[in-house]
């Protein structure tokens, strides 16, 4: 039954629904033709040529190449070969789990998004971060990622505070696209990244923290695809929706996170 199998997935997503729709056309006229012989014999013509000269254009396609990385287990090296970029190219739905998501949120993703997601119309990128204020949340998620690393290059509450300056300044841009983050209550020990994962070329990533890694880098990624692993990846896209909910937002508002200070009494006085 793998050729059912096959055919599911690939009308899950949309892919030789030509050749599906041709295929159930000349059966039909097939089994018609046993029982009857009313059938119109251009009609009948037609339908067959119909599907020869879909047959010898997939014939001449070139074969497709395969999908990058299209494996399930890695770990953060396979950006080395496969950049970021290459699955921000087409995106127009972004969401983010992490901690700090300190090593994801460089400049250079950052910019990144804002020329691509951030720049079209309906581009939407959301991130979620554990809450600052949440002390004891911010200790226990250090202990486990900080303190169980070998060879540490930073500490989580440093990066935590550099990215809560970088997400204030990223939700106060004017762009296309919406930009929006939220803060959780605890680490629940994993971390996501979502690319389009309403559609057919859905993509999710699953990094397990673990408990001790030599470094950062070396955690254990799962990549999902919709149409390869569509149960695990809709239980992923819960997650993260679960988690968007139960997150609050910051309560700095976005315009006044770059503005400097209001000048005290004293010194509008002198400037009078």
């Amino acid at each position: 039954m793998r050729w059912l199998q096959k055919v599911g997935r690939d009308l899950r997503t949309r892919q030789h629904i030509d050749a599906y729709a041709l295929t159930v056309v000349v059966f039909a006229f097939a089994f018609l033709s046993i029982f009857s012989d009313t059938l119109d014999e251009n009609l009948r013509w037609a339908v067959l040529f119909s599907g020869l000269g879909l047959l010898l254009y997939r014939l001449t396609l070139p074969e497709e190449p395969p999908e990058p990385h299209t494996g399930l287990l890695h770990d953060r090296s396979v950006y080395d070969v496969v950049p970021l970029s290459s699955l921000l190219a087409q995106a127009r739905d972004v969401r983010v789990f992490a901690p700090s998501a300190v090593n994801l949120l460089s400049a250079q993703t950052c910019e990144l998004m804002r020329n691509t997601v951030l720049a079209r119309e309906r581009g939407n990128v959301r991130i979620v971060i554990l809450d600052p204020l949440e002390k004891a949340a911010v200790r226990q998620t250090a202990k486990q990622l900080d303190d169980s690393i070998e060879f540490p290059v930073q500490r989580l509450p440093a990066a935590l505070e550099g990215t809560m300056e970088r997400l204030r300044l990223m939700s106060a841009w004017r762009t296309a696209g919406d930009f929006e983050y939220r803060l959780l209550s605890y680490s629940p020990g994993f971390s996501l990244v979502l690319v389009d994962p309403e559609t057919p070329r859905g993509r999710v990533i699953v990094e397990i923290h673990g408990f001790h890694n030599a470094s950062t880098s070396s955690r254990m990624h799962l990549e999902l695809t919709r149409g390869r692993d569509e149960r695990w990846f809709t239980y992923w896209l819960n997650q993260f929706d679960h988690m968007w909910e139960a997150a609050r937002r910051d309560d700095v508002r976005p315009s006044s996170a770059g503005a400097p200070p209001p000048a005290s009494a004293d010194a509008a006085e002198a400037q009078e």
